[in-house]
């Protein structure tokens, strides 16, 4: 079912049910808002999975009868979709969502939900519920569906709700409003089983289970027949995909995917370096739609601060898959994340770290300073690093990998890169901005009417953050 960006797919068992509430929603909001239009706004924080998460919260909104507004202060419904991975992301939702307590007061018929990451930790939702009366409801990452029934209860004067689901499942045919018509997020799993010892991600997205590939393969034509050109599979571990099936992996997903009739191009993250397969590496080989892009975080180069990472590989094994790849794909970009200065980390660990950027040399990083996650066991470790020392690693690394970044960038120049449309420049109007392979930016002067066009575009110049280039004729 398509209807103006508007996309339901079906499934045999686990549909979303909401539906009814949606039209009580929309029928009580007919007789409320009489003159004008219920608006609703959604603010993101996190990962990508995060804005999948909200392309369903969209699509929810509009089945209940919302229309997006850009402007928060002119919403009738707010849903703050957060993020818990590192205490900057909390802290930022937070100090949001206690801005909204002046819209509520000139507005008191504002309904302000929360969901994610962040309020599927009891505490935080403990803190929402005390701090913040304002707020109307919480739900956690597996009660996205609910919604509809959460608006609904705060519509006719209810308590307020804080949900968490006592298992985590998955509800297909959620409706989705999507945000880019040709660049698409296609979920092919959710949770993770991998409990690295400081990250919150099993806790508040629960264990690994997968979709069905039916159901994803009918998503993605749908999202191909929709206009998609750029499609990326997403998983906390997308490499785990297909293991409580029989007969399927992520590699075998990605071949069917690629057999869709169509022009475009199919990317996965994240990556986990223990599930990286040979079959993942040939499958990137020999598909052609596949984007020869892999993001495989290490987050260490040493081998002692990895078992307590409880990251499960060595360096000696992560070095062998890159390895592997480079001679399967010669020009791959490779990228990863880092975390510094994690509890106990030494000097001559940091050392290892860098000399691993040196030795793959990344095409860019994703780094970070550890961050405490409450619940995790990183959080108790002894051996906390000092701020200032951390500071001073983490600038360090960042120096070195502008250094590779920058001679990585340059290898483009002179080469004609099959480019995606996107968008015009931020900074100049009469300039398009498209990504290619590679995974920085690329800037080249184009009209607005290329947007969602493949074009062939010859690089002239590499920066650390972009490449610029010309349109071939």
């Amino acid at each position: 079912m398509i209807n103006n960006n508007f996309n339901i797919p079906s499934s045999e068992d686990n549909l979303f049910t909401g539906i009814k509430e949606c039209a009580e929603v929309k029928k009580l909001l007919s007789g409320m808002f009489a003159e004008d239009e219920p608006l609703y706004y959604i603010e993101t924080f996190g990962c990508q999975q995060n804005e999948a998460d909200s392309e369903r919260l969209a699509g929810l909104c509009c089945a209940m009868g919302y229309k997006e507004t850009a402007n928060i202060k002119d919403a009738s419904l707010i849903l703050v979709n957060t993020c818990a991975i590192r205490e900057h992301a909390e802290k930022k939702a937070l100090s949001i969502i206690g801005e909204m307590k002046h819209i509520k007061e000139k507005n008191p018929r504002l309904i302000i939900g929360v969901g994610g990451c962040m309020p599927s930790q009891r505490h935080r939702a403990e803190k929402l519920k005390m701090s913040n009366p304002y707020v109307s409801f919480t739900f956690d990452t597996g009660a996205i569906h609910l919604v509809p029934s959460l608006v609904l209860g705060a519509l006719k004067g209810g308590k307020r709700q804080f949900v968490f689901s006592e298992s985590f499942g998955i509800t297909e045919g959620i409706p989705t409003k999507v945000k880019n018509p040709y660049k698409a997020w296609l979920s092919v799993m959710y949770g993770c089983n991998n409990f690295c010892s400081y990250c919150i991600v099993p806790y508040v997205r629960g264990r690994e289970r997968s979709r069905r590939p039916e159901d994803i393969l009918r998503e993605a034509r749908m999202l191909v027949e929709n206009g998609a050109k750029d499609i990326t599979l997403l998983g906390q571990n997308v490499n785990s995909y297909g293991k409580d099936f029989d007969n399927t992996n992520i590699a075998s997903l990605m071949r069917e995917i690629c057999k869709i009739n169509g022009d475009f191009r199919l990317r996965f993250m994240t990556s986990h370096p223990k599930d990286a397969s040979d079959e993942l590496i040939a499958a990137m080989a020999e598909e052609e739609k596949i984007v020869p892009h892999f993001h495989l975080p290490v987050q260490s180069g040493s081998d002692r601060i990895l078992e307590r990472m409880n990251r499960k590989y060595t360096r000696e094994k992560y070095i062998g898959i890159i390895e592997k790849l480079k001679k399967a794909v010669p020009d791959v970009s490779i990228t990863s994340d880092i975390i510094v200065a994690f509890p106990g980390e030494t000097e001559e660990d940091f050392s290892d770290t860098l000399s691993l950027l040196r030795e793959v040399e990344y095409d860019m990083i994703f780094s970070f300073i550890y961050s405490p996650r409450e619940g995790t066991p990183a959080a108790k470790m002894p051996d906390q690093i000092d701020r200032a020392v951390a500071n001073d690693r983490y600038a360090r690394l960042l120096s070195l990998q502008d250094t590779i970044t920058d001679k990585r960038n340059a290898r483009f120049v002179g080469r004609t890169l099959k480019v995606l449309c996107e968008e015009e420049s931020k900074n100049d109007p009469q300039m398009m901005t498209g990504r290619a392979d590679t995974p920085r930016p690329i800037h080249f002067k184009g009209d607005p009417s290329l947007k969602g066009q493949f074009v062939n575009v010859k690089i002239t110049k590499s920066d650390l953050f972009c490449l610029s280039g010309e349109i071939e004729k």
